[in-house]
């Protein structure tokens, strides 16, 4: 396998919306470029990318994968991402390692939701972008309606490199700017193109898009600039050193066309990934941390530096093992050697190294700084680890994903395979960190948590194919809680005789209400005796364990106070059990006189919008019984801050979705108790009256 200088390398992502033809982008990339000897196709199966049961079967992307080819002498690292939201967490976290990003716009729908959220994530990670307008052949294809639906949402502002020759079935090919020059695309699949002169009637079009672009060349850099104002003209050459420097600083994105699936428009996009996005070297630098005394530092493509690396992505197999993929930052990784794991601080023990290509995995010798590779079968390495010399105390800033939105309680479908289910998920959320399983202290259940509803649902197909286990997914019940308004007094008297020595216990309690959030307080009252002081104890542990199921609907009870200020014994039949049991009768008496009312959780919740729909989501939150706390603006969306009942939320990814066309997201966490209404706790016991009946 050859060997890349840092200097010849890109890593480039494909990123956009679903169903735009990212996955067909990066199969035609490697396609042209000799790296595949046939084109795959994601209707039929046969794509290198989207190999996965449950993608064949969708016919989209799942999970990001890898693939690479040479153009022009350099080595070109090609991450394919998912485009729908349900799967957008790995494409968040391959951000990481990506140097440039083309960001796919389909020529019939321009931007749309997805696009705009990984054109912020890769403004975030400082990635590089171009613009490829695709589906050009389509029938309501429009270059220019899709780079102004582009300048509606997106900052900076695309700038077509091309004027599209035709549209539709009509396309033909583009006509380049910088060069003056036609390039004609040969309809066979050959992805061979024809260098041409630009018909006549797109001469005008093609001079104002020349002004547009000269323009732009020349805020890349101060000379150009000073130029271009004193004389209103730049040379070819200029243009393209304007352009290139304004690509690699983040200062212009640049929009180029054609037809991934017929091969159309592809080389042009190769030399442009080639020529304006940065190699690992000229990128800027990445920050970490010294994990001995926290000193940030930032850090540059160094081929002679110690090895550091990064994982940015893992896939669990249950034969193979884990398959962890990495970039590395420093130096250089070996195969059949070691290397130290910062994060877990251990040693792992390296094997085969391989470049990926799609499904398949090359084996190679090393992997230098700036390239991509992957390893089998680490035994502690999770995602986001960093990797480096022995004792390194040197780690990469943590990769971020999004966090879940949706959560539903998991069972077994067969019993007994509770262990199986929990380790067949702990698997999952190696490969997919946006996965997340919890267990809820109060109701018992195991909750799964992911991105949305399709996703939590491809998550138990790869249970059910990876690991044999099948489970059932419900709705998480509320953990709801009981406590009181008032205050009241009750007598609990145990007494049981049954022939031999008897049970006896009598206490006299006192209830209180306390403030929220106070938890429980057991104030002992007893004067002269009336009760033992070894008995003590055990009513106080009778009152809890009466606490754990409240007396009306059975939920925990909180905030309360219980006094024990009178009873009585006896001395021979009085025992600890006797009066545990006196102690729970006295509580749930006094506890039902003293006002009780069911506590609900309120969850605070940052919903982020298009400015255009805020009305819509404050009105839907509003008739969830939501509280909004205000607002704050950011960028061409708003962050709506508010306090919402859990019970109301517990499927509010499927709701905004529907309401925004998928463009809102939302982070929730718990906040306080709330008393639920009057009308709604009714309700809420009589559902516990009839599941206790069920059980």
């Amino acid at each position: 396998m050859k060997t890349y200088n840092t200097d010849l390398l890109r890593n480039v992502g494909l990123v956009g919306h679903g169903g735009v033809g990212k996955t067909s982008l990066a199969e035609a990339m490697l396609f042209i470029s000799g790296a595949t000897n046939r084109l795959g196709k994601v209707e039929n199966g046969s794509s290198i990318f989207d190999y996965e049961p449950e993608e064949v079967k969708r016919q989209f992307s799942i999970g990001a994968m890898i693939g690479f080819c040479e153009w022009q002498k350099h080595k070109i690292n090609v991450i394919d991402t998912p485009g729908y939201s349900n799967f957008a967490g790995d494409a968040k976290g391959c951000m990481s390692v990506m140097d440039g990003a083309v960001v796919v716009i389909h020529a019939e729908e321009g931007v749309q939701t997805q696009t705009e959220k990984v054109w912020n994530w890769a403004e975030e990670a400082g990635v590089r972008r171009l613009v490829f307008v695709n589906g050009m052949d389509r029938e309501r294809a429009d270059f220019n309606a899709a780079l102004e639906s582009a300048k509606e949402v997106l900052s900076p502002l695309p700038v077509a490199l091309q004027v599209p020759i035709g549209a539709g079935p009509d396309f033909k090919g583009v006509a380049d700017i910088l060069s003056g020059k036609a390039f004609l695309f040969v309809t066979d699949g050959s992805g061979k193109m024809e260098e041409g002169e630009i018909p006549a009637e797109l001469a005008d079009t093609v001079s104002e898009a020349r002004d547009g672009l000269m323009e732009a060349a020349a805020e890349g850099e101060d000379d150009l600039l000073e130029k271009y104002l004193e004389s209103g003209e730049l040379t070819a050459e200029e243009m393209v050193q304007g352009l290139s420097i304004g690509v690699r600083e983040g200062k212009i994105v640049l929009a180029l066309c054609g037809v991934a699936d017929r091969v159309m428009g592809v080389q042009p996009l190769l030399d442009a990934v080639v020529g304006l996005f940065p190699s690992p070297k000229s990128r800027p630098a990445v920050s970490g941390s010294n994990q001995k005394n926290g000193e940030s530092v930032l850090l540059q493509a160094d081929e002679g530096g110690p090895a550091l690396a990064q994982v940015f992505k893992t896939v669990s197999d249950p034969y193979a093992g884990r398959l962890t993929f990495f970039r590395v930052y420093s130096g250089k990784v070996n195969s059949d050697s070691s290397i130290f794991n910062v994060a877990q601080s251990e040693r792992e023990r390296i094997g085969q190294l391989f470049n990926i290509q799609g499904k398949e995995q090359i084996p190679v010798d090393s992997i230098s700084a700036g390239d991509l590779g992957a390893v089998a079968k680490l035994k502690v390495t999770k995602t986001g680890d960093t990797l480096g010399e022995d004792k390194s105390t040197m780690a990469l800033e943590p990769i971020e994903f999004p966090k879940p939105a949706i959560s539903f309680s998991v069972a077994p479908k067969s019993k007994g395979d509770e262990e199986k289910v929990s380790t067949a998920i702990q698997r999952l959320m190696e490969e997919d960190p946006t996965l997340t399983l919890s267990r809820d202290a109060q109701t018992k259940e195991m909750i799964l948590s992911g991105m949305g509803d399709l996703h939590l649902e491809v998550a138990n197909e790869k249970m059910k194919r990876k690991f044999g286990v099948e489970v059932e997914f419900n709705t998480p019940r509320v953990p709801y809680q009981e406590t009181i308004r008032g205050t009241a007094q009750a007598q609990g008297r145990y007494k049981k005789q049954t022939g031999g020595r008897g049970q006896f216990g009598d206490t006299w309690v006192e209830l209180k209400p306390l403030q929220r959030g106070s938890g429980f307080e057991f104030v002992n009252n007893i004067v002269g005796g009336v009760i033992p002081r070894q008995f003590i104890p055990a009513v106080e542990k009778g009152i809890l364990e009466a606490m754990e199921a409240g007396p009306m609907a059975g939920y925990p009870v909180t905030d309360i106070e219980v006094r024990l200020y009178d009873g009585s014994y006896h001395t021979v039949d009085s025992s600890e059990m006797a009066f545990k049991i006196a102690g729970s009768m006295g509580f749930k008496k006094a506890f039902m006189d003293a006002r009780p009312v069911i506590l609900e959780p309120i969850m605070t919740m940052e919903i982020t919008v298009p400015s255009d729909m805020v009305g819509d989501v404050i009105g839907d939150l509003n008739s969830r019984r939501g509280k909004v706390l205000g607002m704050k603006p950011m960028g061409a969306s708003q962050v709506v801050q508010a306090q919402v009942p859990l019970a109301e939320v517990l499927s509010y990814a499927i709701a905004l979705r529907s309401i925004t066309a998928d463009r809102g997201s939302f982070t929730m966490e718990f906040s306080h108790y709330e008393e639920l209404p009057s009308h709604m706790a009714d309700k809420v016991i009589a559902e516990s009256v009839v599941g206790e009946k069920e059980e």
